[in-house]
């Protein structure tokens, strides 16, 4: 976001849901307040339980409905 409020205008909604806007000055269209994905600690210990049992960043990814990256970083 650039800061500007005159040429700010409403562009509809992302897929989660939250508002969009485009910059006229910029030309640049961003989201206002993007929702963060957060796991709880239950499902991070899951995870890693898991992983570490030998099953593969890419199929706990699959079996928990997330990211193999969230795996890896964790």
């Amino acid at each position: 976001m650039c800061g500007e409020t005159k040429d700010q205008i409403l562009k509809g909604h992302n897929l989660s849901g939250t508002q969009r806007s485009y910059c006229k000055s910029y030309g640049k269209t961003y989201t206002l307040e993007p929702e963060r994905v957060a796991y709880d600690e239950e499902t991070r210990k899951q995870a890693l339980k898991i992983y570490y049992s030998g099953v593969s960043g890419r199929k706990v990814g699959k079996l928990l409905g997330m990211s193999k990256a969230n795996v890896y970083n964790w």
